[in-house]
């Protein structure tokens, strides 16, 4: 105990007492004096190494090491067959000590006292310079006389450097060393290329960052020539990734170091509570392929087979409250009864083979993740529901300019049913719309749009996209509301003050704020049979997925107005020609940066709501639909709103964050719960005979029982 601890003061009296002492010659002189003949061995050993050092370094090769220190890495190459090596270092104490340690079993091998920024070799002299941490140890701020020293020390290497001959700097590659490496060099027009170091001595690491191996080519410069070869390979038997920038690069090599910290962390303590999560990209496409969730459970009682499992999440359904939320996943966690689970989301445009062949490319990967204490040999459970990996078809892709890209792609449901999502990739997790898909036989795309080639109409979706041989029907089942917020919205008419109350066939006119699939107005319109129906949309690409992939369609009672909804609000109110019995708003936000996802904040601003106030008829309905986890900004917004609106109900949705608030002008029309239940059954009772289907699932009257009054 005492030896390990006296050790561990010995390397931290070696350390300097500022980074900028790293680049002394004063220092390194202090360094080896005390440090004697032991190798200091940076960044890993020679076995660490070697794999990706064999690639690119020739046998034959006159290789010359900058800032060699006492590390046996040239030692160990030379003893391999590398024997054209010549070392140098600015300390003559470790240069007389390495050749005295080699002059007798290593006679070819030179040791140099010589300063890398003004070498005494001729140009071309070598076809490989390596280098292991000497340029983090020069490079430790960014101030104008440490860049004045890396420059000089770049432009040495490419001078003694033949054409074709190779930079090879192992380093920790921190973000300002390797923006400057490789700005420096693909500037020049050399290749870069970074390698991940794959530990295979990991007990005497001196760091928890990982390690690159940078491979810079030295190509001569040719003026004009724009197109810059920028590489990254995870490891060391796959095939390089082709980047398109510097800046791209700078963050491959960013994401391995943070997952690096993450596996260190998660290796030695839990997440406390903390919501973490990753991506694992495709080595090939450089495209996400897992995301992974880390769900720890503290007060999970720990046994000899509930440390860890892998709960694999069916495609399609990774949108889910169980699975796309933290708390949910908590929930999942809590029903698995394990210390740490591990919920895998896969993503689109992957093409998955089966659970089997999952699991079989996760399970090195998973277990660097491990929680501590997980006993050895330990069998690590795979979860999952159903036992398959879930159905996900992507029938068409687009862009919209106001919304940016989207997927249409139909998924199979726990149920067995399939469903129709249209999801925005600026929010992957939230399904924008959704609709229960008949099983008829499957169209094809729409041959108007296979014609359109422009970013923004979208394309068809690729062969590799389309990962089932089941093809479910294209056709909408339209009496089916897949949100619950949708229903209660629905339920909630029961509310409107109609003479003998509301039925199918009474008239009322309805203003709805956010189309989507137009499920909702169309419901509606459908099941409501002298509703007039005014949606507004400020998307026209909206409208148009909503025509071509959720069979939405407008005839004499139901018009989409293309416009914004805030001024067309205005617009409207202003003009006094009109008004709404019922007014609806589901209309997402775009700003990601508040605590609200629905409606905009705008939608909600006490002069606005005045606007939305004058539009309503005298016994009118407002019904808004409301997702804020920000619990500030609710109260805030349920202030606002009762200043406006005198009477409110509030009605929660059990698992999900939205709540629908039911805004009416006067007290007086308040109603009696068992009044409001009785309303509720009376219309469902009257929707029910109207001559369609009904869904079974669809209780009005039960979902008004939690109504309350705020």
């Amino acid at each position: 105990m005492l030896k390990n601890s006296q050790q561990a003061g010995l390397k931290m009296n070696l350390l300097p007492k500022s980074s900028k002492e790293f680049s002394s010659a004063e220092y390194w002189e202090t360094f080896f004096k005390k440090r004697g003949a032991s190798a200091f061995e940076w960044y890993g050993s020679y076995v660490d190494h070697c794999a990706v050092l064999h690639k690119y370094i020739k046998l034959k090769d006159k290789v010359l090491v900058v800032g060699c220190g006492n590390s046996e890495l040239s030692e160990q190459m030379y003893d391999v067959g590398y024997q054209g090596i010549t070392n140098i270092d600015i300390s003559e104490v470790v240069i007389d000590q390495m050749k005295e340690r080699n002059a007798t079993c290593r006679p070819t091998m030179a040791f140099m006292k010589m300063d890398m920024v003004q070498m005494e070799f001729g140009d071309s002299q070598f076809q490989v310079v390596l280098d292991k941490g000497t340029l983090d140890a020069v490079m430790t701020d960014e101030s104008d006389e440490t860049l004045l020293n890396v420059d000089k020390m770049f432009a040495e290497i490419g001078r003694v450097l033949q054409v074709g001959g190779r930079f090879v700097c192992i380093s920790l590659a921190q973000e300002h060393i390797a923006k400057k490496a490789v700005s420096y060099f693909s500037q020049q027009g050399w290749p870069v290329r970074i390698h991940t170091v794959e530990e295979q001595s990991t007990a005497n690491r001196q760091f928890m960052m990982p390690v690159f191996i940078f491979i810079f080519t030295k190509f001569k410069k040719i003026p004009g020539a724009g197109h810059k070869i920028l590489e990254m390979c995870s490891e060391e038997q796959d095939k390089p990734l082709r980047l398109d920038s510097v800046g791209q690069l700078l963050e491959a090599v960013k994401g391995r170091q943070q997952y690096a910290l993450l596996r260190n962390h998660l290796s030695k303590n839990s997440t406390s509570g903390e919501n973490v999560s990753l991506t694992l990209c495709n080595s090939v496409s450089g495209k996400p392929r897992y995301t992974f969730y880390i769900v720890d459970l503290l007060s999970m009682k720990a046994s000899r087979t509930n440390h860890f499992a892998i709960f694999i999440v069916p495609q399609g359904r990774e949108t889910e409250w169980l699975f796309g939320t933290d708390e949910g996943r908590r929930q999942l966690g809590k029903s698995a009864e394990f210390k740490r689970l591990l919920v895998v989301v896969l993503h689109r445009d992957q093409l998955y083979e089966s659970m089997e062949a999952i699991q079989s490319e996760l399970s090195g990967k998973v277990m660097e993740l491990a929680p501590p204490g997980l006993p050895p040999n330990q069998q690590v459970p795979f979860l999952s529901v159903g036992g398959d990996i879930g159905v996900r078809t992507v029938q068409y892709r687009g862009a919209s300019d106001m919304s940016g890209e989207y997927v249409i792609e139909d998924v199979k449901g726990e149920d067995g049913n399939y469903f129709r999502h249209l999801i925005f990739l600026s929010n992957v997790n939230v399904v924008q719309s959704e609709a229960k898909l008949l099983h008829t036989v499957s169209k094809s795309v729409p041959s108007q749009r296979k014609k359109k080639k422009d970013k923004r109409r979208g394309r068809p979706c690729s062969e590799a996209e389309k990962t089932s041989n089941l093809k479910p029907g294209q056709a909408v089942d339209k009496s089916y509301l897949c949100c619950d917020h949708h229903r209660a919205m629905i339920a909630g008419l029961a509310l409107l003050s109609k003479k003998d109350g509301l039925f199918a066939d009474t008239p009322f006119s309805l203003l709805v704020v956010g189309l989507g699939g137009g499920s909702l107005p169309s419901f509606i319109h459908d099941y409501f049979s002298q509703s007039t129906v005014d949606a507004i949309e400020i998307d026209p690409v909206v409208l148009e997925v909503a025509t071509t992939w959720f069979e939405f369609s407008q005839d004499d009672r139901m018009k989409v107005i293309l416009a914004d909804g805030l001024n067309y609000i205005r617009t409207v109110a202003d003009s006094g020609n009109a008004s709404y019995d019922v007014i609806m708003f589901d209309v997402d936000s775009k700003d990601t940066t508040l605590g609200m996802s629905c409606p905009p904040l705008a939608f909600v601003d006490d002069v606005f709501l005045l606007k939305v106030r004058n539009l309503l008829a005298p016994q009118g309905l407002f019904i808004l639909n409301l997702v804020c986890r920000d619990h500030i900004l609710k109260e805030k917004v349920m202030v606002t709103l009762k200043g406006v609106f005198p009477l409110i109900y509030l009605q929660k949705i059990e698992g999900e964050v939205n709540e629908i608030l039911y805004c009416q002008l006067t007290m007086e029309l308040k109603a009696r719960s068992k009044d409001l239940l009785e309303a509720g059954q009376n219309l469902e009772n009257t929707l029910k005979k109207h001559g369609k289907h009904w869904d079974q699932t669809y209780n009005l009257a039960e979902m008004l029982k939690t109504v309350t009054i705020v």
